[in-house]
């Protein structure tokens, strides 16, 4: 059974870091593409960040560009986001997720291309 387990949220000052992480387990990590997604309270769940399933290909929302940094290490079947420069309104739950199809690094910013997720990690960012 695929398990995503996310971790690493918490409260940080305007300005500070974060460091997510997401343990997956159940399923052959290294051949699926993986994704964070983000919800703030009465917003729909947005797209953070992707990573293809060879970790050659990153996507990055514009509104984390610059300031965030997917990666995974596939000989622990973890998948990160590295949050640095964390904003007010970076304040939500964030998922990590896992893609439909292995192999393929299809349309990661399309929620409907995920099948699993976690169940989420709170971060907030007093303003």
């Amino acid at each position: 059974q695929v398990q995503l387990v996310e971790s690493g949220g918490g409260l940080v000052q305007a300005g500070g870091s974060l460091r997510l992480s997401c343990a997956a387990s159940g399923h052959t990590f290294n051949t699926y593409s993986m994704g964070w997604f983000r919800q703030a309270p009465g917003k729909e769940r947005e797209f953070v960040a992707a990573i293809s399933w060879s970790t050659g290909t990153t996507d990055y929302a514009d509104s984390v560009k610059g300031r965030f940094t997917i990666s995974r290490d596939n000989a622990q079947n973890t998948m990160y986001l590295q949050m640095n420069s964390l904003k007010p309104e970076d304040t939500a739950v964030y998922y990590c997720a896992r893609q439909r199809t292995s192999w393929y690094f299809s349309r990661p910013r399309d929620p409907k291309e995920y099948n699993y997720w976690g169940q989420g990690t709170q971060v907030t960012v007093p303003s």
